[in-house]
């Protein structure tokens, strides 16, 4: 399997395969029987209601998930980019009917990462041993950002999840200014409220000098 500049430099990004030799991460992508497919920008990934066989690893690009409740309403669940990963669990867990639907948010490739081997001696115990215990962890920073999306979601106001959001990027890039990997829509989405909703509060938050932004950019002042 080859690999461009950008999608190495993501696979080695990712805590399964970070620190990892050239010659163990050939092991390890043969452990997870690795096959990489490339994606159209709106290109669906994975419809809910199929079976979950294999999670991504996203290589260059974005993929969203998205959930679409009772009243049709569309919410997005998560934003993937380069060196993430999308559907472990349900993976892991062999769901046949997957929840959640997963588009390209732009053209895409990606990694498609099998678990059947976890059950297997596909490779040696050692590397076996060190990529388990490196799955679990990555299945508990999920649960953890699981957290946070409830969060956000268990605000009321617009503005309370805003700030929530908002205090979770500024844990997360150790920083007051960064930049978001989600468009006005998407964000829109993330926080279960519409396009012009979020832009007229990002508006008012602006005025009353609670940030500054510009695009996907922004300062909390």
């Amino acid at each position: 399997m080859v690999f461009r500049d950008k999608e190495s430099t993501a696979i080695l990004k990712n805590e399964l395969f970070c620190d990892l030799t050239e010659e163990k991460l050939k092991d390890a992508l043969l452990f997870f029987d690795a096959h990489k497919k490339e994606y159209k920008k709106g290109e669906c990934l994975c419809a809910a209601g199929d079976a979950f066989s294999r999670f991504g690893l996203v290589l260059t690009g974005t993929v969203q998930a998205f959930f679409d409740d009772i009243n049709g309403e569309r919410v997005i669940m998560a934003s993937v980019t380069a060196g993430g990963t999308f559907g472990e669990s349900l993976c892991y867990l062999g769901e046949k009917n997957s929840p959640v639907s997963i588009f390209a948010d732009t053209d895409t490739s990606v990694l498609w990462l099998s678990c059947d081997s976890f059950s297997s001696d596909v490779c040696g115990d050692a590397l076996k041993r060190k990529i388990s215990q490196r799955f679990t962890r990555m299945l508990a920073h999920k649960a953890l950002s699981m957290n946070d999306r409830v969060q956000i979601l268990s605000k009321l106001t617009l503005r309370e999840k805003l700030e929530t959001y908002f205090s979770q990027c500024v844990r997360d890039y150790k920083s007051r200014t960064f930049q978001i990997p989600l468009d006005r829509e998407s964000l829109a989405l993330y926080l279960g409220t519409n396009r012009s909703a979020l832009s007229r509060e990002l508006s008012n938050m602006q005025n009353e000098g609670l940030i500054e932004f510009y695009k996907n950019s922004f300062k909390i002042l």
